[in-house]
């Protein structure tokens, strides 16, 4: 790493720092620190969201924040699978009383905490009073043990997904060149601004041929956005499409781990840098116990 790019994270770092309280933990019982909530989507499936949520946390985690990934894609969850990880515990254990919330979190490479998705999302909509006041306590646990917790949710727009998405603070679209993931992406953002058009959201360009396409893929839906939403989309970056990322998934390694310095790991690096060095959006949601009460709608 060049001189240059070391001096620009250690300044994202201390820029970012200045709105973060020391590192604690409701778990550990230190001093809470501050949260971003952010949830990764799709338009559909196959655009390699969670691989990409995945290396993002890493990315993260590598620059001295710590993160948590939590699985939230009911029908397809996998985050365990793309770390060679056996999950023997997962959110279904937590809403049925079986495992607290401290019991379901795992530790992945590098340290990267996570929680494995399950079934158990289905329940969220149907909980009893009490059942969520109880599943409420043990999430609350989780909002001072990391700068940033992550929700990989399904592709598409189902219910529980529209939940994560109104609920977080931030949330990260992810899309390919390919014309269906463009029309899936802009039709997730024209329905989830139907229901909430507070909702602000950050294009990621994923398996790009060059940073050319990646814009132009980006304008694309940035335009239809800007017509007929009257909504202005912003870019985070994109991901370099790269044989290296298929072969780390078949070897269940993150790619940014096994081939860090692959163009799509590089590509990656940059991203990252540039979302740590955006203003983050002020939180007037009430911060993570804001998000709690919006995701289970009391």
């Amino acid at each position: 790493m060049s001189d240059q790019a070391q001096e620009l994270r250690k300044l994202i770092r201390l820029r970012h720092e200045k709105d973060t309280p020391s590192p604690g933990s409701a778990l550990t019982g230190q001093p809470e620190r501050k949260t971003r909530i952010i949830t990764v989507t799709s338009g559909k499936g196959g655009v390699g969201k969670s691989n990409f949520t995945l290396n993002f946390a890493l990315c993260l985690q590598a620059r001295g924040y710590k993160t948590l990934i939590f699985d939230a894609d009911i029908g397809f969850a996998n985050i365990d699978v793309l770390m060679g990880i056996s999950s023997k515990a997962n959110l279904l254990h937590l809403i049925k009383g079986e495992k607290t919330i401290g019991e379901l979190v795992q530790t992945g490479p590098k340290g990267l905490q996570f929680i494995a998705g399950g079934s158990g999302l289905y329940d969220l909509v149907r909980l009893s009073d009490s059942e969520a006041d109880s599943f409420t306590d043990q999430i609350q646990e989780l909002g001072g043990m990391a700068d940033f917790i992550l929700f990989d949710t399904g592709a598409g727009l189902s219910k529980e997904t529209q939940r994560f998405i109104a609920a977080a603070q931030e949330t990260l679209v992810v899309t390919t060149p390919e014309p269906t993931s463009i029309t899936d992406a802009y039709a997730l953002i024209k329905m989830v601004r139907s229901e909430d058009p507070d909702v602000a959201f950050k294009l990621v360009v994923n398996r790009a041929a060059h940073s050319r396409e990646a814009k132009e893929t980006a304008e694309k839906i940035a335009m239809v956005a800007r017509r007929f939403l009257s909504v202005e989309l912003q870019t985070l970056g994109f991901v370099e499409d790269d044989q290296h990322v298929s072969r780390a998934v078949k070897e269940q390694t993150p790619f940014t781990i096994a081939y860090p310095n692959s163009p799509a790991a590089k590509s990656m690096n940059v991203l990252v840098d540039q979302f740590l060095g955006q203003q983050p959006k002020a939180d007037s949601t009430g911060g993570f116990k804001g998000f709690l009460s919006r995701l289970i709608g009391r």
